[in-house]
Formats: structure tokens, C-alpha cells, sequence
């Protein structure tokens, strides 16, 4: 089965929300294809040609975190009813990518042990998207 890839859309500041992404998950951004340099940039419209149309973030492990800008024909509503869920090997790299992706954003619950995992936090970062890391995942 293949691995669903979450696919995230943003407001206009997709560039700077996959940056953030690049330096707190470790990633490397190898893809950040504006509207305008696309090959469909001819059917874009004109005000659009600076957003994000596509950006591909490569993560450790070979997954990956895809995103873009919503054209400015389309209004952004947010994202709604889903969180990204990492889970790591070590407790402090779990700490460590939780500190990062909250710096900005809000802790919706502390890093704390629980019955999956020997840590685990939720927070919303600065662009609004929601997180759980889990550290030492534990057999349930």
C-alpha cells in the first residue's frame, strides 16, 4: 500500500511555513514551484503567479510533506479535522522537534508520558496546522 502524504495548503505563505518545516523536521525543501514558473502558468491567473502552486519537502526516513498556496481564486479556509502525527525513536529528538514546531504557535497539551508512548504533546503551530509527536513509541 502506498503512504498517504499529507498535502497542506496555505494562505499565501507557503514559502515561509515549508521553510520553518525544512529547519524543525530536519527536511530538506527540494521542490518550491511558484503558479507563474509552472508549465500551466498561461491558464494561472495573473495574481496567483507568485504563490506556491507545489512544494515538496523531503523528511528522513523518505517520507515526504507536500504543500502550496491556494490560488487567489480560491478562498482559504483553513485545514480542518486533521493533525500530523510524528513519531520518533528518542524522547529527545521528540522534544526537540515538539520545541520547534511550537515556537510561534500554542501547546494544546505539554509533553508528557502516556500509555503508547514515554512522551507525547500536541500543538497548533504559527500556521495554524496541528500536531502529536510521540516519543518512544510503546507496544498497546
Amino acid at each position: 500500500m502506498t503512504q498517504p502524504v499529507p498535502y497542506l495548503h496555505f494562505p499565501g505563505c507557503c514559502t515561509e511555513a515549508m521553510r520553518f518545516y525544512e529547519q524543525a523536521l530536519g527536511g530538506k525543501l527540494v521542490t518550491l514551484l511558484t503558479y507563474g514558473a509552472s508549465p500551466a502558468a498561461e491558464h494561472c491567473a495573473a495574481d496567483s503567479h507568485h504563490l506556491i502552486m507545489h512544494a515538496r519537502l523531503e523528511l528522513p526516513g523518505g517520507y515526504s510533506l507536500m504543500a502550496g498556496d491556494s490560488p487567489s481564486h480560491v478562498p482559504h479556509e483553513g485545514i480542518r479535522g486533521v493533525m500530523l502525527t510524528l513519531s520518533y525513536d528518542s524522547e529527545a529528538r521528540a522534544q526537540q522537534v515538539f520545541e520547534a514546531l511550537a515556537v510561534g504557535g500554542t501547546i494544546t497539551m505539554p509533553l508528557q508520558p502516556a500509555f503508547w508512548a514515554k512522551i507525547w504533546g500536541m500543538c497548533t503551530d504559527r500556521f495554524g496546522i496541528d500536531w502529536a509527536v510521540n516519543g518512544v513509541l510503546l507496544p498497546i
